[in-house]
């Protein structure tokens, strides 16, 4: 009995479930319930129903219901709850996220299908829709403002620049968004807060109409209410906007500096204090933190105009912040993430400001004795136990600390020279030369890069510490500091120390003979660069450090004042020729440019790496390696032809024969010049020609314009005529002037200067051709005109004889009738049809008015 019974429960169930529509059904009739409906209550109940519906299933409700919730808008503007409906189920069908109830078993997407996306393309297609969800924000219920903010998140995700581009030009779009700040209720404040960020990311336009709308005084204002640095995840999200709106956009930071914001972050570094440093900082405030100074560093960005970042920094200290900054730095139980940020920020506010930089080296650390903020940081730099991205932070803070400061960069090596008065038990100086001896490969190449930047552009500098004298060892005999890096570098087996040492040696040696003469007395260093640079190994790093030492070759032959008899200049070039290879040279310095750490340094100042591998290349050597390359290529290739060809003793003759050649190109260029000049002009006469045509063409049936035109066609045929003369004396130059470099050697570099100088004469000859060919058109234009004028000179000849004639006839009238004779009737030839004539001299007058007029 039990059997049959649940058996027939089963058949039920089926039958219902039979019965029951599906989900596309569903949504089917409630999409035209919507649309059909005549009473309000039956739309809203059908709305309310697909918003349910919406999450379980989107597919259906977006492909279906997207029209309707658009007619509901339209139509039921003024019921907030239908449009609360309308907004809400639009966020759902748009967003790009998938949802937990959601089904897809009746469809053909699958999770992860990024419906979201696609939805929202249909929706922005029609423009007029975003303008619409817009217009819902002055709405003040907050049924209808709650989800409007969030569907244009949601559309913003998904498809931001088109979002962006229709928000931009719907009318007071921006306004209306940035109104939302001022709303009591935290949940759309903060919302608007997130839609703005997405909305300025990228965008400078709307950045800077955000920032014209008085945005920074309400994120100040919001940032104050929740407690600058203790506030919540909220000052977060101002500080990120903040951000959005001030970086690459020079504008709108003008405006921040102008409008004395910069003031107004110093309540953010109000910490030192606090109780929390004991216990460690929140993470929510050390985020807060990590925002302030990331818009600081914006502010001050090298990447920035030089004025503008000069006015930033000097805002900075004039408003105490940096002194906060500094205050920092030397403060105890500072994150290590924060007290990063903070030496980066710290280095960049000092970057080449002469007043910033100063300060900075008079802060002292809170210890027993009393140390230098800056020696204190590179104990850090040479400490191994240290984080990497700290040590790197503490480098860039000494390289800006010495940018452009040449009083900085001779304080540091004085403090490497034998002194009479009473130096601190650890300078800055001994702690950079110790850690050139250390058993670390990255404090190698922090100590020597940070060496290298007491020496960039200051030769006296370079000569100073030439007299550096260091003992590792007691008992050894003490060696100058450029020995001791020339034995480090030929001991060292690891490619970052010997990348370091090649930069620092790179860096000295540049622009200072007395540095290249002690390094050329010593021995075997130019032995191991010809070794490295004539290597074959193909590893990327190695290939760099061979690039590197082949660089230093170049440098010693460029800058070389032939002091050191066995290595001058001639014998540094045929050592490179016999030794490496001219080939194989360039080569080697064509890898470096080409190597991605290049690429990478070379655009920065800052350290941008990840990982200690990474750490290989300076961005200022890579700026010096950048303005001596071809000044080097230069110097090793300028005699390569001497040394194949012809003896030594030939090697004053080729000089002068190369200066000579030099001269030569000089006058060439020179010439050139002018005769760019004289096209110049003659194009000037050609305009005057052609406007002096069309003068011509306007006057053609006055007298006064033949004159003209005789007046002008000698001088468009002189025109002509010096344009043919200077054409053959042009081509006659290129003519002797191929002749003339046939019969002499160049070498690859002059070769190629006089080529382009041929080059550009030949364009120079085509250009003046066209010319020709242009004053040949003007010139068969002034004939034909001259024609025309000959014809009409020669009717009007005709119309002043028969002028003349008529008044003889009409004088012969007169005197008839004074004094009548008696004439034969005159009787015309049969074969001869007489020619009507004017009947006076006023119809002649007028006809040859006429034909002046015409």
């Amino acid at each position: 009995m039990n059997f049959f019974s649940s058996g027939l429960k089963s058949v039920l169930g089926t039958q219902e479930a039979a019965q029951q529509p599906s989900g596309a059904e569903t949504v089917e009739r409630l999409v035209e319930r919507v649309l059909s409906s005549t009473l309000l209550e039956d739309r809203r109940d059908a709305c309310r129903a697909l918003k349910s519906l919406s999450r379980k299933y989107r597919v259906e409700v977006g492909a279906h219901g997207m029209s309707a919730f658009t007619y509901v808008l339209q139509t039921d503007y003024a019921d907030c709850e239908i449009v609360g409906y309308a907004l809400d189920a639009l966020c759902n069908i748009t967003s790009d996220e998938d949802f937990d109830e959601e089904e897809w078993q009746d469809t053909n997407y699958k999770p992860g299908s990024n419906l979201g996306a696609q939805f929202t393309e249909i929706f922005i297609k029609q423009p007029d829709n975003v303008g619409l969800v817009l217009s819902f924000l002055e709405e003040y219920d907050f049924r209808v403002r709650w989800p409007a903010v969030k569907l244009l998140k949601s559309l913003l995700s998904s498809k931001p620049k088109e979002v962006q581009d229709i928000v931009l030009v719907s009318p007071m779009g921006v306004s209306k968004l940035m109104d939302l700040l001022s709303d009591s209720r935290e949940v759309i404040r903060n919302d608007a807060l997130l839609l703005l960020l997405q909305l300025t990311k990228g965008n400078a336009n709307i950045q800077k109409i955000v920032a014209f709308e008085n945005a920074f005084d309400r994120l100040f204002d919001v940032i104050n209410d929740e407690g600058y640095a203790d506030g919540d995840i909220v000052v977060e999200d101002c500080l990120l906007l903040m951000l959005n709106l001030l970086k690459n956009n020079v504008s709108n930071q003008n405006f921040f500096k102008e409008g004395s914001y910069i003031q107004r972050l110093a309540p953010m570094f109000n910490i030192l204090n606090d109780d929390e440093l004991d216990v460690g900082l929140t993470p929510q405030k050390v985020s807060n933190i990590n925002a302030v100074l990331q818009i600081i560093r914006t502010l001050v960005s090298p990447a920035n105009p030089g004025q503008a970042t000069a006015s930033c920094q000097k805002a900075l200290r004039a408003t105490g912040i940096v002194e906060k900054l500094c205050s920092i730095l030397m403060a105890g139980g500072v994150p290590v993430d924060v007290l990063t940020e903070t030496i980066i920020t710290v280095a960049e506010v000092i970057r080449g400001n002469l007043s910033n930089q100063e300060y900075f080296a008079s802060v002292m650390a809170p210890s027993n004795p009393p140390k230098e903020a800056i020696v204190v940081l590179l104990m850090s730099m040479v400490n191994e136990r240290q984080p990497f991205f700290l040590r790197c932070a503490v480098l860039y803070s000494f390289q800006c600390y010495l940018y452009r400061n040449e009083m900085g960069q001779t304080k540091l090596i004085q403090t490497l020279l034998p002194s009479t008065s009473e130096q601190p038990s650890v300078t800055a100086g001994q702690l950079l030369c110790g850690g050139l001896f250390s058993h670390d490969v990255l404090s190698h190449w922090l100590s020597s890069v940070a060496l290298s930047h007491a020496l960039i552009e200051n030769p006296a500098a370079k000569e100073s510490m030439l007299r550096v004298l260091l003992t590792p060892v007691s008992s050894h005999t003490p060696l100058s500091l450029l020995h001791h890096i020339t034995l480090l570098l030929q001991q060292s087996n690891k490619v970052q120390s010997k990348l370091g040492l090649l930069i620092l040696l790179a860096t000295w040696l540049s622009h200072c003979p007395p540095a290249i003469r002690h390094f050329l007395s010593i021995d075997t260093s130019i032995s191991y660069l010809t070794t490295q640079a004539g290597a074959t190994e193909h590893d990327d790093n190695e290939e760099l450090v061979q690039g590197l030492c082949a660089f230093i070759m170049g440098i010693c032959t460029h800058f070389n004042d032939d002091s050191v008899p066995s290595f001058s200049k001639e014998n540094l070039r045929q050592l490179i020729n016999k030794r490496v290879g001219l080939e194989v040279f360039l080569d080697k310095l064509n890898e470096v440019s080409r190597h991605e750490m290049y690429s990478r340094a070379v655009k920065h100042p800052n350290i941008r790496v990840n990982s200690p591998n990474d750490l290989l290349l300076d961005h200022e050597f890579c700026k010096l390696f950048k303005a001596l390359e071809g000044l080097v290529m230069k110097a090793v290739t300028v005699s390569a032809t001497d040394l194949t060809n012809g003896p030594s003793e030939n090697i004053e003759q080729y000089k002068n024969l190369i200066r000579e050649q030099d001269k030569r190109i000089t006058e060439l260029s020179m010439h050139y010049e002018a005769l760019h000049a004289q096209n110049v002009e003659q194009a000037a006469k050609i305009q005057e020609l052609t406007d002096q045509n069309l003068i011509l063409k306007a006057q053609l049936s006055t007298t006064s314009a033949a004159s003209q035109i005789n007046q002008g066609s000698p001088h468009g045929i002189n025109v002509v005529q010096e344009k043919d003369q200077t054409i053959a004396r042009l081509e006659e130059e290129l003519k002797n002037l191929r002749l003339h470099l046939e019969n002499r050697p160049l070498s690859a570099a002059e070769s190629q200067a006089v080529d382009s100088e041929v080059i550009y004469l030949k364009s120079q000859v085509q250009a003046l051709q066209q010319t020709e060919r242009e004053l040949m058109e003007l010139r068969k234009d002034q004939e034909d005109l001259l024609e025309l004028v000959a014809d009409q000179e020669r009717e009007i000849e005709l119309l002043k004889s028969q002028l003349r004639v008529n008044q003889e006839k009409e004088e012969d009238q007169r005197q008839e009738e004074i004094c009548p004779i008696k004439q034969e009737p005159f009787e015309p030839s049969p074969d001869r049809e007489e020619k009507p004539q004017p009947e006076n001299i006023s119809e002649v007058s007028s006809c040859f008015k006429n034909l002046s007029e015409g």
